[in-house]
């Protein structure tokens, strides 16, 4: 399974709304997540810096072609640009995925 990791920037005094509009995330965003093999999706926030991880059920360049070719993806993407500054990969059109530079898993 392979992981996907991504950062962005929270504009100032929004991170209240930020954090609110995900405890109400859309259904039809959870369904887009879940088509795209997304699973153990956690966000988290330190001063004004948003960092995100997945993993991909059926990997990066499936989950990152079915979160491009939605609508509902689209939408919220549109919806969060007055709370988060993010950047986009110009090919995949997903989130910048961080490199991987560590991993300890004593599985």
């Amino acid at each position: 399974m392979e992981k996907y990791a991504w950062i962005a920037t929270l504009k100032p005094n929004k991170k209240e709304e930020y954090i609110k509009r995900h405890n109400e995330i859309w259904p039809s965003m959870k369904e887009v997540l879940t088509k795209a093999g997304i699973v153990n999706y956690s966000i988290w926030i330190v001063d004004d810096k948003i960092f995100g991880y997945y993993e991909c059920e059926y990997g990066k360049e499936y989950a990152c072609k079915i979160q491009n070719e939605s609508e509902v993806v689209k939408k919220w993407d549109e919806y969060m640009k007055d709370v988060m500054d993010i950047s986009k990969d110009p090919i995949t059109k997903a989130q910048l995925s961080l490199e991987q530079v560590f991993d300890f898993n004593r599985r």
